[in-house]
């Protein structure tokens, strides 16, 4: 999911930062504050890379320099350094975003606000997904600040989250608290997924729409398996009435390896439904699921799906199937 996420721009908001550097210097206190027991509950949660940067936001009145901005990132946390490597963050981009959108820099705080209960919410996730799935990986959690996209990183080493760009993705779902919880709780299905999955890239051989669908629909089964919601909310209304009609279009592109109709297409600043391909291979993999007697194996089986055809077989989806 998250390679595909683009942040739309924000609106104006005021420049009072009033309270800012106390917010960000409570942030790893009070939020993950329990990161030296992650051993026991889950994953480390690394929040320094927030912290330092908002300190610097607001030393600088919004404003730190390019130079500064270099030395955030070379004093950044080894996730922030593989988010910036990966996803060509740099000062100098930073620099720029900050310039031609304030509004998703001074946004962003909000969300900090929303962290202590992500933060709780996400341990009884994580508890469920150790409950269900016991082999389960825990990598860190990291949550970092970039420039406005993407939304985040998944490999082995964990999962990196922009805080600004998820913080604007306010088309996913409305609710900030609700947003984190569930996008993360998404991205860490794919922590579980075998690397062949994981590493999936459009135009890759033998990345067809159904396998694309059904990797992405399996993080959001996950997702809503263990945090009670999807990390894309925006679907279900999308889809409502349209089942039979978006899913029989759906099989008839789904050996195709052009994913542009299902996967990737969100278009900034519309409205219109996008990544659908989510949504069936969710439906899919729910479908298997629910058909399953053995949830625990059926589980171990989502995440180590290495026969797409064989696993829309087994499923007994078909479009249009009502579902719990």
């Amino acid at each position: 999911m998250s390679k595909r996420f683009v942040s739309p721009s924000t609106g104006p908001l005021s420049a009072d930062r009033t309270g800012l550097r106390r917010q960000a210097a409570l942030l790893v206190a009070l939020v993950f504050g329990g990161a030296s027991c992650a051993a026991a509950s889950g994953p480390e949660f690394r929040t320094a890379d927030v912290e330092r940067f908002y300190a610097l936001y607001e030393a600088n009145d919004g404003r730190p320099s390019v130079a500064q901005l270099d030395e955030y990132l070379a004093q950044g946390t080894d996730s922030l350094k593989e988010f910036a490597g990966m996803r060509r963050v740099t000062g100098a981009r930073i620099a720029e975003r900050i310039a031609a959108d304030p509004a998703i820099y001074e946004n962003a705080r909000k969300c900090l606000d929303v962290l202590p209960n992500v933060e709780r919410r996400l341990a009884g996730s994580f508890a469920t997904l150790s409950r269900l799935y016991p082999e389960a990986r825990f990598p860190p959690v990291a949550i970092v600040v970039g420039r406005g996209r993407p939304v985040g990183i998944v490999n082995p080493s964990g999962v990196t989250i922009g805080l600004e760009a998820l913080c604007a993705a306010d088309f996913m779902n409305p609710d900030p608290e609700d947003r984190f919880v569930h996008v993360v709780a998404h991205e860490y299905a794919h922590i579980q997924q075998t690397d062949a999955d994981r590493n999936l890239e459009p135009g890759d051989a033998g990345t067809t729409v159904l396998r694309m669908s059904l990797v992405e629909g399996a993080a959001e089964f996950v997702a809503e398996l263990i945090s009670g919601g999807v990390g894309n909310a925006g679907h279900a209304g999308w889809t409502r009435g349209r089942e039979v009609e978006i899913e029989s279009a759906f099989v008839q592109d789904m050996h195709k390896t052009d994913l542009g109709a299902w996967i990737g297409n969100y278009r900034q600043g519309s409205d219109e439904p996008y990544d659908l391909g989510y949504w069936v291979g969710y439906r899919i993999v729910k479908a298997y699921y629910q058909r399953a007697d053995d949830k625990r194996a059926a589980l171990a089986r989502i995440f180590a799906m290495d026969d797409p055809e064989a696993f829309l077989r087994e499923s007994g989806w078909r479009p249009g199937m009502q579902m719990p």
